[in-house]
């Protein structure tokens, strides 16, 4: 069968649902690991810290060769160590010195691959040739692929281990491994696009000068963080906080968010063109802060879990259309312009869950500001994770406030020069 560009989109596709259960199986076991491993609440945190940090150092070095050596190799590779990291996932806390070095060893591996496929995906379908609903609306609905391989991984991990019972949890990275070993074989044989000749391409030091890219890393920087904050912890979140159990809080938490984030992006695919990039943007944001506010202060489990849910809708649009944003305004910035935005992109989706587990750990445990926080939030049965997510808050509002200022300044300019030397982001 003669490969086309077609098979080679649905394989990024494919692509963004091994990156998703790359990052989203790990913290579904968290419960596992904090009573199997007696792991506190920092340490978990420490985790998804790890494996952003992992991703954001290899986003580093790959800017610096993808763009030379092309895309297949190190597409294999990253699918290559997807899989073996899922498989360490799975017996290397047995094995380990101790089980937390399992955990860190595994995740370390496979994050590797999941940068390589934050920094590689994205910039090929945006090199295909476009389809007919426009690269803005195309970027969009290649991201909503990760949003259903969390929805996959959350409710078929879910709903598996109710079945298997945690003693098996070893089954779960096992069998996701398969989605990757496949992949990788279907990457060997499509045709790839070429990346752009550093002759033709937009230097990062002449990107990093024009503040429209600088106010373009923020966004992604703070999208990350918004998104990923409330995935990571939603799962124990509603276990811990809200009183609901494992099987609910998944499917009503970090699942329902999948599910509302891929409609949000796939709707932005359908009909994209019609709406306005900038001024959506402010609006997610807008959402984000309310949904984080409503799972921290309301005194209802149900309706925290909603605002957690809903929180997925509000985030649909911020990474993807950052990344639109950018290409867009520097189309000549290659597979590099896409590593830097993935490295601000995972700087925050290390950071943001990280400081939350940081502050619930400290609020939790007799830090007596963070106590005092606490204290007038509705009980979370002590485990301060609404103290953690109130905090959060501050990602979502830098977002508002700089699509605000940016969506002035590009009415205010709006025949500006050539997309090296103007300003607007949105030009």
């Amino acid at each position: 069968m003669t490969m086309t560009f077609d098979h080679t989109r649905r394989a990024c596709y494919t692509g963004y649902v091994t990156q998703a259960i790359v990052n989203n199986l790990a913290p579904l076991l968290f419960i596992v690991f904090q009573t199997r491993y007696e792991l506190p609440l920092e340490m978990l945190g420490r985790l998804v810290l790890l494996n952003f940090a992992t991703q954001l150092v290899t986003d580093i070095v790959a800017v610096r060769f993808v763009d030379r050596i092309g895309y297949r190799v190190p597409l294999v590779v990253a699918h290559v160590l997807s899989a073996v990291g899922l498989v360490l996932l799975a017996v290397a806390p047995a094995v380990s010195p101790s089980p937390y070095l399992g955990l860190c060893v595994a995740i370390i591996v496979y994050a590797v691959g999941g940068g390589l496929l934050e920094v590689l995906v994205s910039p090929v379908v945006d090199a295909l040739p476009s389809p007919q609903e426009g690269k803005a609306a195309a970027m969009s609905l290649l991201h909503s692929f990760y949003c259903w391989g969390q929805v996959a991984v959350v409710a078929g991990s879910t709903l598996l281990l109710a079945q298997i019972g945690q003693d098996a949890w070893q089954i779960l990275p096992l069998a996701w491994a398969i989605v990757p070993l496949i992949n990788l074989v279907v990457f060997l044989k499509v045709p790839l696009p070429a990346t752009v000749p550093d002759e033709h391409r937009t230097s990062l030091r002449k990107l990093f000068s024009v503040p429209a890219f600088v106010a373009a890393v923020t966004l992604m920087l703070c999208a990350g963080a918004a998104e990923l904050t409330m995935s990571q912890w939603s799962s124990l979140f509603a276990e811990d906080g809200l009183g609901v159990s494992k099987v609910w809080g998944d499917l009503a938490g970090p699942c329902l968010f999948a599910v509302l984030m891929g409609i949000g992006r796939i709707v932005y695919g359908l009909w994209g063109e019609r709406i306005p990039l900038v001024p959506a943007m402010a609006f997610c944001g807008a959402l984000a802060t309310v949904c984080y506010l409503v799972a921290c202060l309301s005194t209802s489990p149900v309706v925290s879990l909603i605002g957690c849910a809903v929180c997925g809708l509000a985030v649909s649009l911020l990474w993807p259309g950052t990344f639109s944003l950018a290409a867009g305004r520097f189309p000549l910035g290659g597979a590099a312009m896409f590593g830097v935005l993935a490295v601000f992109g995972d700087a925050g989706g290390a950071v943001g869950p990280w400081i939350a587990g940081a502050v619930a750990d400290a609020a939790g445990t007799g830090n007596a500001v963070l106590s005092g926080l606490a204290d007038l939030l509705p009980d979370d049965g002590g485990s301060g994770l609404r103290a953690g997510l109130l905090v959060a808050v501050a990602f979502p509002l830098v977002i508002v406030v700089i699509t605000l200022l940016y969506g002035a300044r590009t009415r205010r300019a709006p025949d500006a020069a050539s997309p090296e030397t103007s300003d607007p982001i949105g030009a």
